[in-house]
């Protein structure tokens, strides 16, 4: 399976996701009107790739700033994930990066990890 990657720019996140590794990344910004059709190819690689049973997945989030429509996207992936680790085998951890001084990025890293049940670190930086 190929990797996964978009450039990031002003509003949309860098992804990074890595097939061989199991680490997908995403990072920045993100906070364009059209976010299921940005993720809309995330989602299928995301399917594609947790086809395949017992994975290891590292999913780093490093967010800057995302807009609502952003976030129920993130919480749709962080759930497939977690039916993933439930369904096949998989072990999934979530690293959640926030500036150390960005409580509004911390507490939303708080409230994923409460609304799923997977390994979930924050990291402050």
């Amino acid at each position: 399976m190929e990797n996964f990657h978009i450039e990031g720019s002003t509003y949309i996140p860098r992804i990074d996701f890595n097939a061989s590794t199991g680490v997908l990344e995403i990072e920045g910004e993100s906070y364009h009107e059209y976010t299921m059709e940005f993720f809309q190819p995330i989602f299928d690689w995301i399917n594609e790739y947790l086809k395949e049973e017992g994975r290891n997945i590292t999913m780093n989030f490093k967010m800057s700033y995302f807009n609502t429509s952003s976030s129920r996207r993130f919480l749709e992936i962080l759930t497939l994930l977690e039916e993933y680790q439930n369904n096949k085998g998989g072990n999934v951890t979530v690293n959640w990066y926030y500036e150390e001084n960005d409580v509004d990025m911390q507490e939303s890293g708080e409230e994923y990890a409460d609304d799923v049940e997977l390994t979930f670190n924050l990291i402050a930086y």
